[in-house]
């Protein structure tokens, strides 16, 4: 199929992309690696009036360490984070996810604040920032702001950016000693999206968990924080507290319904792959 017609824009600053934005509103649509727009233009999914191509804003890729945080850019892309050693070291979380991502050829256009800002319940780097508790940078009209990942995902395909913002950044917060992090997911073919993926953030005190965040993807409109479940997890491990713990899924989870999996098997999965996790941190 073909896109229906567009009018198209390439500016080459932040504040170019933020006065496109600004003009054309809720008709306008940011292109960045084009390897989610793309396909739902071609399929008609969407029908923007403006297509605002932010290939050429430079200042948006990079990845760079300041403190306590690690800075990546929007447009970096998903082969650079994959690649790079900065975000193997400070933020490995993101370093377990990527080779989930699709493909190679898709790792290679697309990028991490694209993924992120399209806001699809089925992709990985969503749920990621969740757990590590990022801030995603916006810039729009009114100057600069921090969204907390925890508050950024309002739905399927929606989130906290107005119509004159644009993400221009992700802070992760730098990986402590003390702290350990796992990601799983289930696809029925590599690269295919997952039935179901949990991202998993922890803390510990010598042998005893002091903090768990499980955040799960694909089993809502957007990532899924089990509070619960990860509550019941703190203290020394053990088989007997991680059986416990894993029944309090069903009250954190209200999983979705596809061609993929109906609502008992996402629950069912999400425990196998959350069981998996901690029983490899079992003394």
């Amino acid at each position: 199929m073909k896109a229906p017609p567009f009018s198209y824009i390439r500016p080459e600053t932040v504040e170019g992309v933020i006065e496109c934005l600004q003009q054309y509103g809720d008709d306008a649509a940011v292109l960045a690696g084009g390897q989610s727009l793309m396909p739902s233009l071609n399929m008609r999914l969407s029908a923007p009036g403006v297509l605002v191509d932010i290939n050429n804003v430079d200042s948006l890729s990079g990845i760079t360490l300041h403190g306590n945080h690690l800075r990546i850019g929007a447009m970096t892309r998903q082969v650079e984070v994959e690649q790079s050693s900065l975000v193997a070291e400070h933020a490995p979380l993101i370093s377990m996810a990527m080779p989930y991502i699709a493909h190679p050829a898709v790792r290679n256009r697309g990028t991490i604040g694209g993924s992120i800002a399209f806001a699809d319940p089925a992709a990985e780097l969503p749920a990621c920032v969740v757990a590590l508790q990022a801030n995603l940078i916006a810039q729009g009209s009114k100057g600069e702001r921090k969204i907390p990942a925890t508050e950024f995902f309002k739905g399927l395909y929606e989130t906290a950016l107005t119509s004159d913002e644009v993400l221009t950044a992700i802070e992760l917060p730098v990986a402590a000693d003390q702290q350990k992090f796992a990601f799983r997911e289930l696809a029925r073919r590599h690269g295919d999206y997952a039935m179901v993926g949990v991202c998993a953030f922890t803390e510990w005190s010598e042998k005893s968990l002091s903090e768990a965040r499980l955040v799960y993807f694909n089993v809502d409109d957007q990532p899924v924080v089990a509070v619960q479940t990860a509550a019941a997890l703190k203290g020394v491990l053990s088989a007997e507290n991680l059986e416990s713990a894993l029944e309090y899924l069903a009250e954190d989870l209200d999983p979705l319904s596809d061609l993929n999996a109906d609502p008992s098997m996402r629950l069912h999965l999400a425990k196998v792959l959350t069981q998996r996790i901690f029983q490899e941190w079992m003394p």
